[in-house]
């Protein structure tokens, strides 16, 4: 007995021991700097963001279709009665929520790049406004950070000015996803809801619009700027119908967060990539960025380079209900005069050097 009381006795003092060693050790390791928590989050705030994207609607759709098999059928049967009765809202202006828009994660969202938006000029909020977005880039990182969230100071900027953002309107055929991209201020990139916002929701709307869309999207690559915008002239003819003032901005550095294989026009692939595109609305591109674990790593995460959005000075449009093809192109010539002079007014401030050209 006294021979297993001594080695009861050893192993308590053994495991007291051991225990001690392994909080001296922790206690001895190094905690994690303000700076590395605040990396983490902006980190994660970034993850959230391209999973949402990716995922949120195709895996949405999944789900409801999979509750429609189960005793939770009810649920799917509600929502699919709530969007025929909601069909039409993402048309109609959407349905923002300001909570949203100032959520503390965009902060560190913008703060992983860092995103900044520079002001030029002042916006009236007695007008509607046209802002041409410029370049696609592979995300739209400057356009959906300066005009969807409030992280950047948009509103404080331009006091009286509420910007929406137009995207793809198949995005708004996806449950939940549809409820999300409309809480921003996001609308789809059609007439009938461009046209809502420049004539029906009152004065002080600014519909920003990604003008080179997703074929821009296959020309994207660090240190060259191609826009596709010669032959894009709708959004001249609507805000001259709409009386709708055209503004430009142009997002630097939005080329720089991923790496692209780029393939030659005329190539087969590249032939794939353009006829994907005009099927489906959007370009497979073929891009790297970095991984979740480490910078030096490969994955789908955008990297961390500073994008500056800087508004210019707003081109002045008459309202002409029809507007002819002339008239539509001596705009329009006026619009890429005042791109071109925002660009080379401001490419040397954010990145680019003196010789670099702004291609159209």
């Amino acid at each position: 007995m006294k021979t297993i009381i001594a080695a009861c006795s050893q192993n308590l003092s053994g495991s007291r021991a051991s225990i001690q060693t392994a909080l001296r050790t922790l206690l001895a390791a190094p905690w994690p700097s303000q700076r590395d928590i605040r990396s983490w989050l902006q980190l994660l705030s970034v993850l959230q963001w391209v999973l949402s994207f990716l995922l949120l609607g195709t895996v949405s759709l999944l789900l409801l279709i999979y509750l429609v098999f189960t005793s939770f059928w009810p649920i799917s049967a509600l929502y699919l009665a709530w969007i025929i009765f909601d069909w039409d809202t993402p048309e109609k202006g959407g349905r923002r929520l300001p909570c949203l828009r100032r959520w503390s994660v965009w902060r560190h969202f913008r703060d992983y790049f860092p995103v900044k938006l520079v002001k030029t000029h002042d916006l009236s909020p007695s007008h509607n406004y046209i802002i041409g977005s410029h370049p696609h880039g592979i995300p739209c990182v400057g356009a959906f950070c300066n005009f969807i969230t409030g992280s950047t100071g948009f509103g404080e900027m331009f006091p009286g000015i509420r910007p929406f953002l137009t995207t793809l309107a198949g995005n708004f055929r996806l449950p939940v996803f549809r409820e999300y991209l409309m809480s921003g201020g996001l609308c789809p990139v059609t007439r009938r809801a461009i046209g809502y916002l420049l004539s029906k929701n009152g004065t002080g709307n600014a519909v920003a619009i990604v003008i080179g869309g997703a074929a821009e999207s296959l020309s994207c690559r660090p240190g060259i700027t191609t826009l596709i915008l010669k032959n894009r002239k709708g959004f001249v003819r609507m805000a001259l119908q709409h009386g709708a003032y055209l503004v430009p901005s142009f997002s630097f550095g939005e080329n720089d967060l991923f790496r692209q294989v780029v393939f030659e026009e005329g190539s087969w692939m590249r032939s794939i990539q353009q006829r994907f595109q005009k099927m489906m609305g959007f370009a497979p591109c073929v891009f790297y960025g970095r991984g979740l674990t480490s910078v030096r790593s490969r994955g789908f995460l955008p990297y961390a380079r500073p994008i500056t959005t800087v508004v210019g000075e707003p081109v002045t449009v008459p309202k002409i209900e029809d507007p002819s093809s002339e008239t539509v192109d001596m705009y329009h010539e006026m619009y890429v005069r005042s791109l071109l002079k925002l660009f080379n007014e401001n490419k040397t401030k954010y990145g680019l050097s003196e010789t670099d050209e702004l291609h159209i």
